[in-house]
């Protein structure tokens, strides 16, 4: 019985665990910002990509629900930049294999290590910037990946729990 206590708690214990890192500059007086335009695209980059338009669209409905407006960049008090940073991990897949013998307090054995692959993810990262300082003054960092192998519909899902999970410690202290 012990044991399935601790187990539920454990769970319930990681159900709490963010996933999202915020950061901010605590000099800043958010209560002084009420409109954003995203930042300019790069030099390289004309076009937005599928999930670049998905993630854009969950930034403009959570900045609309904190009733800040979306202006012209000119006229902006903040500029909203994001990236996908990409990371590489190694995934265990499958089991090892092993066997062994022997009697008694002696015996040999022989055993191989699960299957390793490399998983290209990425994390969304979100800054704002003030455009009088030019300096981050909110940045979030998701805990939850984007990878190549979901399906559509889960991408968008997931890119709009993810924006909507940053978006609720905005403003900070709030």
């Amino acid at each position: 019985m012990k044991v399935i206590l601790v187990s539920l708690f454990l769970m319930a214990l990681a159900g709490c665990a963010s996933n999202v890192v915020t950061d901010y500059d605590s000099n800043a007086v958010f209560g002084n910002y009420s409109s954003w335009a995203f930042a300019p695209k790069g030099k390289d980059q004309s076009f937005t990509s599928l999930d670049g338009g998905r993630i854009e669209s969950a930034v403009e409905r959570e900045l609309n629900r904190k009733a800040m407006r979306k202006v012209e960049q000119s006229e902006a008090d903040l500029l909203v930049t994001w990236q996908v940073v990409e990371e590489e991990r190694l995934e265990r897949s499958g089991v090892g294999l092993g066997f062994g013998f022997g009697s008694g307090n002696f015996g040999w054995g022989l055993s191989s290590a699960p299957p390793v692959r490399e998983i290209q993810e990425g994390k969304l990262v979100v800054e704002l910037v003030d455009t009088e300082t030019d300096r981050v003054v909110w940045r979030a960092a998701s805990r939850r990946y984007l990878n190549e192998n979901q399906a559509t519909e889960s991408r968008r899902e997931l890119i709009d729990e993810i924006v909507a999970d940053m978006f609720e410690k905005y403003p900070p202290g709030a």
